[in-house]
């Protein structure tokens, strides 16, 4: 891969600005905020009518949770620390869905006293405790479902069998709890449109059986997974990537619920969201020639793995790369992080070309790194500290 010769985009320009101006140390992460907001718009635009509760996970920054807040967003939180980041930029717990089901009770009874009243489950254990910590909550029932391969799966971490979930949610509703619906999760980065459709069937099944006992489920939650466009091509194959999913489960709704009887949709985007709006500044710590086995170069920057690029792991996002100020011919590299560790190493299988003429102390930019990098990063290995963030006012 190579740098592309076109103008760059504003965000691209906006952050570049600041990061002259601040002086920010390297490596850095910058979120564009106007990026953050247009994402968010898109979406709502592509789901008219649903929920949207952002996936913190993906980035905590302050600043972004207050951007959010102010276009009215939900937010998924996965641990008591999350809902205070959330409570800490005047959101209220009751627009909070804790979705993580993996929990300890203490956490349950932390985040109900915090003022969150809806939680996932996927278990009996972890139902009796909310509904013992969390006397009245609504919850949704995870399920585990087996779409296409995303990028990043689940595998069997989280969900009940389909089949369970029933008689999970009539429990639920015996102890005082209040059901909403079914949730699941496709996978991180799923490319395929059709891919939520097997969820949406499973929660049509268990929602007739539900509303023949009396136990009518008014939501849907089609989790997040939602995909951005790391390279030049799209992973849809059309620019639209949000408008293309959402006819997807518009239509899938449609066919499994009807169009009387569809329940509310909520949907829990992160990657989707603050993704297209990073952008990681790296320097070139040095540039090794080549080997007779490999005559590739290795070109060794101050982030990696650890402190910033953990998707890089078996090269499965492969993020766009800038050079800014540095042209000329290109060759092919090896990209590798800062660390003691051999396994630190980029990019090696994936294809990448930069500029002969990158030396020590050049700029080195990832392009749509917005999320899962600095929310991920690692503090203390070999002495680094944990990515930094800055948010870029438009």
């Amino acid at each position: 891969m190579s740098a592309s010769p076109k103008p760059e985009p504003t965000a691209i320009l906006r952050a570049r600005a600041y990061a002259r101006t601040h002086h920010l140390p390297s490596p850095s992460l910058l979120i564009d905020l106007p990026t953050v907001a247009a994402a968010y718009r898109a979406l709502a635009d592509a789901f008219p009518g649903a929920g949207i509760l952002y996936a913190v996970k993906a980035n905590a920054a302050p600043e972004v949770i207050s951007a959010l807040a102010e276009l009215g967003s939900g937010f998924d939180v996965a641990s008591v620390g999350e809902v205070e980041r959330c409570l800490a930029r005047g959101v209220p717990g009751r627009f909070l869905s804790y979705s993580n089901p993996v929990k300890k009770a203490s956490d349950i009874a932390a985040a109900y006293r915090l003022g969150v009243r809806t939680f996932a489950f996927d278990n009996p254990r972890d139902l009796s405790h909310i509904a013992r910590w969390a006397p009245g909550s609504n919850v949704f029932c995870r399920i585990a479902v087996s779409p296409p391969d995303a990028v990043m799966p689940f595998g069997g971490k989280f969900g009940c069998d389909p089949d369970a979930a029933p008689q999970l949610l009539a429990d639920a509703a015996a102890l005082g709890l209040r059901p909403l619906g079914i949730t699941w999760h496709v996978g991180s980065q799923q490319c395929n449109p059709d891919a939520w459709d097997v969820g949406i069937a499973a929660a049509a099944k268990i929602a007739l059986q539900l509303d023949s006992a009396g136990i009518p489920l008014p939501m849907i939650n089609i989790g997040g997974g939602l995909p951005i466009s790391y390279s030049p091509t799209p992973a849809f194959g059309n620019p639209a990537l949000v408008e293309v999913l959402g006819q997807a489960v518009d239509a899938s709704l449609n066919r499994h619920f009807g169009s009387r009887n569809r329940p509310r949709l909520v949907l829990e985007p992160g990657r989707a969201i603050v993704g297209p709006a990073g952008i990681l500044r790296a320097e070139v710590v040095t540039v090794r020639e080549g080997r007779a086995a490999d005559l590739r170069r290795w070109v060794f920057l101050d982030v990696g793995r650890y402190n910033g690029l953990v998707e890089t792991e078996r090269e499965a996002i492969a993020y766009r790369l800038r050079t800014p100020g540095v042209t000329g011919p290109t060759g092919p590299v090896v990209l590798a992080g800062p660390t003691s560790d051999g396994d630190d190493v980029i990019y090696q299988r994936v294809q990448y070309e930069l500029p002969l003429a990158l030396a020590p102390g050049d700029v080195v930019e990832f392009l749509d790194a917005g999320a899962y990098t600095s929310s991920y990063s690692c503090a203390s290995v070999n002495g680094l500290p944990a990515l930094p963030t800055f948010c870029v006012e438009g």
